[in-house]
């Protein structure tokens, strides 16, 4: 049975300056800069572990046309680290590490193999003695806008064919129309596999035969949201299995927060932990923009708080955390608050609500079941006068939420 194993990946944009974060923590700040660095390593160590015959890079490998000598270096020891295993790496360069770039030259390792600026083929026998064929090309400049997929020409002889190309696909109309194509004429070529760079967003054109853009590795602004990461691929004969593998260090989220139910800016500040704590991932920090919405806070001073001091407390002690949860972003919007008189206007229900809760004196009652609990006993103690005004305030709110929607 013919069969081989790759990584595919692609964007790994090394050095990336990731501006307007100058106002994190030294600490933050400095693992955020060093992200894509470890999410690199992370593609290795992938390679390594799944003992995979060659990786592929589809494109821009660096942030800029300069390459930064500490790019380079830092891509050329983890190459080292795959010649050890004696794994190839077929490399291409994309938009914006194009070979027409001003830079220091670090030689690679022998091991990395880099397409030219004209469409050409790859031949790699693996150990098992299977053949592949890899076609590719690097661009020669930032821009190019011409169809150079119509270059790739399929030549018989391999047991598997893989193209590699940085460019979009043709429906996509929210980046750069570069190398353009369309996922027709990709399948025209009858090729085993497509390893596409260029869009930051994982994203599979075809299963069968699979199409597909990796992503980048790591996210790098609010735009590239959620985990980030490469494909362990193998095939077999006319079956093909992917497997996404993580390799962020850093996520971005955004995250909206309702608060029309919190009376209080204790309720609101547990609401925001919670989601904080659901954010949080294991040896992977997390940079959130958090939206809370229908703020209704009566107390002048808890509106205050919440404006100023909420997002420090949530800050508080995240620096020092491996697995952080850091808000980046804040920002409040207050719901319009609910007007008794007007919603009793568009219905008789809502005045006999109101009548209801006005009256209402049955709190003690409605909880007594959990004061009966052997456990409730235990932890809970009696509500104070204002805490059952509260519940009844929720309650209402809730009452009121739920029949808007």
């Amino acid at each position: 049975m013919k069969q081989i194993s790759f990584i595919h990946a692609a964007d790994l944009h090394l050095d990336s300056p990731m501006v307007g974060l100058k106002h994190l923590p030294a600490s933050i700040l400095s693992r955020v800069r060093e992200s894509t660095f470890i999410a690199l390593q992370k593609v290795t160590m992938a390679a390594i572990d799944h003992q995979v015959d060659f990786v592929i890079i589809a494109g821009d490998l660096f942030d800029g046309e300069d390459r930064s000598l500490r790019a380079q270096s830092r891509f050329r020891a983890e190459m080292l680290k795959l010649l050890e295993k004696d794994i190839p790496v077929y490399v291409i360069h994309g938009n914006h590490d194009h070979l027409n770039g001003s830079w220091v030259h670090l030689d690679m390792p022998p091991n990395v193999f880099i397409f030219n600026s004209k469409n050409e083929i790859k031949v790699l026998k693996t150990k098992r003695g299977d053949l592949v064929h890899l076609y590719g090309f690097s661009y020669p400049q930032r821009h190019v806008f011409e169809r150079k997929i119509d270059d790739y020409e399929k030549v018989d002889g391999a047991d598997f064919h893989i193209g590699i190309l940085h460019g979009n696909e043709a429906s996509g109309k929210e980046h750069d129309n570069y190398a353009p194509f369309s996922v027709k004429d990709l399948l025209e070529k009858q090729f085993d596999y497509w390893a596409l760079g260029h869009i930051h967003k994982r994203t599979i054109l075809s299963e069968s035969p699979p199409i597909v853009y990796s992503g980048n590795i790591q996210g790098r602004n609010m735009k590239e949201i959620g985990v980030k990461g490469c494909y362990h691929v193998s095939l077999k004969d006319l079956d093909a299995n992917m497997e996404f593998v993580s390799t962020s260090d850093i996520v971005w989220e955004e995250v909206t927060i309702d608060v029309s139910q919190a009376v209080s800016f204790q309720d609101i500040f547990q609401l925001c932990q919670m989601s904080i704590n659901q954010l949080r991932k294991p040896a992977i920090g997390t940079l959130v923009r958090l939206h809370i919405k229908n703020v209704h806070l009566e107390d002048t001073r808890e509106k205050g708080s919440l404006e100023e001091h909420l997002q420090e407390l949530l800050l508080d002690n995240e620096s020092e955390e491996e697995s952080f949860v850091w808000v980046v972003d804040l920002r409040v919007t207050e719901g319009q608050p609910f007007d008794r008189k007007q919603l009793s206007k568009e219905a008789n229900f809502y005045s006999e609500l109101f009548e209801t809760v006005d009256g209402y004196n049955g709190v003690g009652t409605a909880l007594s079941h959990l004061y009966k609990h052997q456990l409730g006993r235990k932890y809970l103690s009696d509500l104070t006068e204002q805490e059952q005004k509260d519940v009844l305030a929720k309650a209402e709110k809730l009452l009121i939420n739920l029949l808007y929607q």
